[in-house]
């Protein structure tokens, strides 16, 4: 699998299910906190293509997976 990308911040619940995910799963994975790296959300709205409303946003290579359910159900679809 390609690397994935997680964009998320502290506190947030799903953003650390989604790297404890690909740490089961023994994914080659990078996490950004947003507010941290000074990510604003029309930045990440920009790298995302599209508004966004919550954290975390999941990339895998290149293609946009969308928040934790949808990565989910993608590592649930690929097993």
């Amino acid at each position: 699998m390609e690397r994935v990308t997680i964009f998320g911040r502290q506190g947030c619940g799903f953003c650390t299910r989604a790297k404890e995910l690909c740490e089961i799963k023994g994914f080659n994975f990078r996490y950004i906190d947003i507010h941290e790296e000074g990510i604003s959300k029309a930045d990440l709205e920009k790298t995302v293509g599209k508004p966004v409303e919550t954290v975390p946003q999941i990339f895998i290579g290149q293609t946009h997976i969308g928040g934790y359910t949808e990565f989910a159900q993608k590592v649930a679809e690929m097993s």
